[in-house]
């Protein structure tokens, strides 16, 4: 079971950390608001089917205003927002700052609902959003045309992650987790679909950037969420949550080899503190190892 779990793992963050790819090689011809609504709907044709299948589908009609909530901000936002970002930031640059979104879902854990941070998480949190101001020092080299804009862009759709992870948390639980992500991606691609319509090129993207679009949607949001899910039953939150450690390593895999994208010392130092900081703030650990490894309910 070990090894299955350490395949999903890898498998779910090479499409997550793929998706940085993607979104470079498209949203220059899409746009970010038409790419997203199209990421979202082609993910909901994917997990709505399945959904359906499993029987769930009335979860969705339940509770419309909250998946609504879920779908903006977990999806809607972010992607157009990050979408944004990657129109100046590199596929590996905008994978770390994404990674501090359990930083926000901390923080939002601790003004919202009440958790009250420990020395240590505070100490990881300060740390970790230490890290963020080492990688804006070096925006310089982000990519050409880069610049703070699109950091704080980029940094804003992280924060929506964590609103969105405190409002499931308070209003959601209990929700099958396949119908949280059916739900937010038909919320989303509502959300979506008239600002994109308005903001759809004037020029027809190429197949190269269909292509990408279709791998966005499919396998980085249907697929990757329908992974994350398995890897949720078979081995734990703890375990499932440890792709953040390694999404940003295979963006900037993907970013050199197809878009030759190096990484600057200076990201290579501020990923490395965004991640101790996850570590300390969150309580994280790497699944494989020491006694509190998750174990499969299986």
């Amino acid at each position: 079971m070990k090894a299955r779990v350490g395949v999903d793992l890898v498998l779910l963050a090479a499409i997550w950390g793929a998706s940085f790819l993607f979104m470079r090689i498209a949203v220059p011809q899409f746009g970010p608001l038409p790419l997203m609504a199209l990421r979202c709907a082609i993910g909901a044709a994917v997990l709505v089917p399945l959904l359906a299948w499993r029987g769930g589908f009335g979860v969705l009609r339940e509770r419309p205003i909250a998946f609504g909530v879920v779908g903006l901000l977990n999806s809607a936002l972010p992607f157009a927002l990050f979408g944004f970002a990657t129109l100046t930031l590199s596929a590996g640059f905008s994978a770390l700052l994404n990674a501090t979104t359990p930083l926000w879902a901390a923080l939002v854990a601790y003004a919202w609902l009440g958790d009250a941070p420990s020395r240590r998480q505070l100490v990881g949190l300060a740390i970790g959003f230490g890290g963020v101001l080492v990688l804006v020092a070096g925006r310089g080299e982000i990519a050409p045309g880069g610049g703070l804009l699109a950091v704080l862009a980029a940094l804003a759709a992280t924060l929506s992650y964590g609103l969105a992870a405190g409002h499931a948390r308070r209003y959601m639980t209990g929700t099958p987790p396949l119908a949280l992500a059916a739900g937010s991606q038909i919320a989303a691609t509502a959300v979506l679909a008239v600002p994109a319509a308005f903001a759809w090129p004037e020029r027809m993207p190429d197949a190269g950037a269909w292509l990408a679009a279709l791998a966005l949607g499919a396998a980085c949001t249907g697929l990757a969420y329908v992974l994350y899910f398995r890897l949720l039953t078979r081995a734990g939150a703890p375990t499932a949550t440890a792709v953040t450690y390694l999404v940003p390593v295979f963006a900037v895999l993907w970013g050199g080899l197809f878009l030759a994208e190096r990484p600057t010392p200076t990201m290579l130092a501020g990923g490395a503190v965004i991640f101790a900081g996850t570590v300390l703030a969150t309580g994280m650990r790497w699944p494989f190892g020491g006694r509190e490894q998750a174990r499969s309910p299986g």
